[in-house]
Formats: C-alpha cells, structure tokens, sequence
C-alpha cells in the first residue's frame, strides 16, 4: 500500500447508531484501518452525534461527512414509509426508499467532487449507487463490500427486483468485490453471475474482550439461561429458535430463553411462544446496546445463532469473548473460521436442541467450548480483516 492510502468510504450506520452487524463491522474495520495509517473519510446517510474517541490517539485523518436521511439499513418500503410517516419534520426529498438511495447517490457525487482520496469503498446496496456517482466524477476506482445479499435478507422468497438490480449494478461496476466469506462469495456468484475472480473474501473479526467483567446476573441462580442475539427478521431463524426452546424445555424445565433485537417478526415471535405454550420461558429483551452487551452474553450459558442464511455472524465471536459457549447455524460465514463451537443446519431443531442440552448438562464440554473458543477467537480479529483490505487496496491501486 503506498503510503497513506486515502479512502472515501460509504456506510450507512456506526455504533452506537447501529441496528445490526454492518455497524459493528464498520466500526471495527474503520478502527484497524486507521491504526494502520489508512486516511478514511466516512460518509453516512444522515446526522449522528458519532463518538469516534479512539481516533484521536491513532489518526485525526478519519472523518465523518453527513447526508441528511432517514435511512435505516436492513429497510423494506413498506418500513420506510412507516417511519417517514411517523416524523413531524422528516429529513427527505424521496418519497419512498429507492428515491432517498438515488438523493444519498446524488449527495455522494457532490462530496466526491470535493474531496481527495485514491479508492471508494461502498458497503451494501443502500452505498452502491453513491459508490458508482463517486467513481463517475472521480474516475477512482470502486471497492463493493457485500455484508447481506438479498437473498440472506428474504432466504430468497419474494426479493425485491429494485434492490437486486442495485445490488447487481453496484457488483458489475465494482472494479473489485469484497465478500465477508465464501458463502456470501458464492451467492454472488449463483444469484449475481460474478465473475469469482473479481471477489476477494475478508472475513469480519472481533473487539476482542470488549466489555471487562461484570457480575453474574439473579437469573441465573435458579434457571439456565440460553440467548438468541440478533434482529428479529426471517433471515434470523428467531422461528426456529423458539421450536429448539419448546424441545429442550421438554427435557430441561429450568431454562429461560432470551430472545434480545428487534425486527419485522417480533409480533409474530411473540404469539408463537404463546401458541407454542412456552411465553413464561420466553423474555423479549428489545434491542440491546454496546453498555448491555456484556451482561448480556455473560449471563447466558449458551448462545444460539439458528441462521437461515447468515453471511457471516459476529455475534457468536462476541459471546465467545465474554466466555459463553455458542451454536452456530451451519449456513453462516462464521463457520468457517471458527471450530471450537457445536454447529447444526439451521432447520435441524432436533440436532441443535440437543447440542444445547449437552452444553446445559455436561460442564467439562461447556468449559471446553469457552476456554478453547476464548483462544482461538482471539485470533479472529480486525486488525487482520484490515490487512486484507489494505491488500485489495494495494491489488486495486497498481
């Protein structure tokens, strides 16, 4: 990489303003990066309060620039048009998600027109266009980031043709692609007709230990406690969760299932548990911040990620690091570098219910799972994500 590398990066979320993974990964990568002497200049949809304190003792050449929106990652139209509903003074021009993706696209091009830097990295669909406006007036060339294809956020039922044709567009502009894995590779592939050669695959990481300790929570004085930590949407599996709560609860009365996120589903969710008998075993916990995160994993004796179709999944790293033993659907990126976990198809209720007894009863494998799971996450982190994409930075720049 020559030095100082100066990157115009489009995102759409940062902690603690974040609603799912693609915030905790921008925050995670934008921070290795800047240590490692990348000068990034962030642009995000809309006016946050962003707290970036760590940058101040590594670099003061990461900056945040703002686009008025209302954006949300993860948005469908009829989400969009709920909250565009509920604002008093919204902050739009659009009249609908597609139209604010193409103003946010237009706002990019203006600031591309200003700004100095050698490669746009675009993160996801909602940046794509904006990514493809920069390259236009600036003729640098475009990195596509892919977190979430289409068919993860729907499992392939009922996409929506706007979105895939952006996504489709942002990955044939790209002049190289970034894949959190290979299983997000290969559905770029099947579902796009990428050329794999044009995509390189960086895994996410981790914050390693990113809370310290905390007490044992009351709740787990008298019940076992297993936690499903994620957005509340069919890509989840939160549906599969609760058929997996309502077999192990038939074997081990004393568990309580924490269901932690929000999302399309949580209503439905919610009067499943109740037609399936177990609501009392069943706690809704919202959406959980950084400052909970930590009581959250350590008070459970068991993490479940039932993902239907996860392209990667760092919320298992992070129960590993705060010492909970994890599940992990096997149709989910994170498999593939992380070992020291129980792993199940994502439908095999049977399979990944009994993996959670075993946890529940036997401690010499639970404390297996923690102590070697702790160290073999430590090396799963972004300051080696980084190193790679300063790679495809060296790769695109010749």
């Amino acid at each position: 990489m020559k030095e100082q590398t100066k990157v115009l990066m489009f995102g759409w979320e940062f902690p603690p303003f974040n609603t799912g993974g693609l915030g905790t990964a921008c925050y995670g990568l934008t921070k290795s990066l800047s240590e490692k002497g990348v000068s990034i200049k962030l642009v995000l949809p809309r006016p946050l309060p962003i707290q970036v304190d760590f940058l101040k003792c590594v670099s003061t050449d990461f900056e945040v620039n703002i686009v008025n929106s209302i954006l949300q990652p993860y948005m469908a139209n009829k989400e969009y048009s709920e909250v565009l509903s509920s604002q008093e003074n919204p902050l739009f021009y659009g009249g609908s998600l597609i139209e604010e993706v193409l103003r946010y696209a237009t706002k990019a091009r203006g600031i591309a027109e200003k700004e100095e830097f050698d490669v746009i990295h675009a993160h996801d669909w909602l940046t794509f266009l904006a990514g493809i406006e920069a390259k236009k007036i600036s003729n640098k060339p475009l990195i596509a980031h892919v977190h979430a294809t289409e068919f993860d956020r729907t499992g392939g039922n009922g996409i929506n043709q706007y979105v895939y044709n952006i996504e489709k567009r942002g990955l044939e502009e790209a002049d190289l692609i970034i894949a959190v894995s290979n299983f997000t590779k290969n559905k770029i592939v099947e579902h796009y007709g990428i050329d794999p050669d044009k995509i390189r695959v960086v895994h996410n990481g981790v914050e390693f230990s990113l809370y310290g300790a905390t007490d044992i929570h009351p709740l787990n004085e008298y019940n076992k406690i297993v936690l499903f930590l994620g957005r509340i949407t069919l890509q989840k599996g939160p549906d599969y969760f609760l058929y997996i709560a309502k077999r192990v609860l038939q074997y081990y009365p004393n568990v309580i299932f924490i269901i932690a996120g929000t999302g399309d589903m949580e209503k439905f969710i919610i009067n499943k548990s109740i037609e399936l008998g177990i609501s009392n075993r069943v706690l809704f916990a919202g959406f959980v911040r950084a400052e909970e995160l930590e009581k959250v994993y350590k008070m459970a004796d068991a993490y479940v990620m039932p993902s239907v179709s996860e392209p990667f999944g760092i919320t298992p790293l992070e129960a590993i690091t705060n010492g909970t033993p994890a599940i992990i659907s096997k149709q989910s990126g994170v498999s593939e570098v992380l070992n020291h976990c129980l792993k199940s198809d994502f439908w095999d209720i049977e399979d990944m219910s009994d993996k959670i007894i075993s946890i529940l009863e036997y401690d010499e494998l639970a404390d297996s799972l923690k102590e070697n799971g702790y160290q073999e996450v430590k090396k799963i982190n972004w300051g080696e994500s980084a190193k790679k994409c300063i790679a495809v930075y060296d790769e695109i720049l010749k």
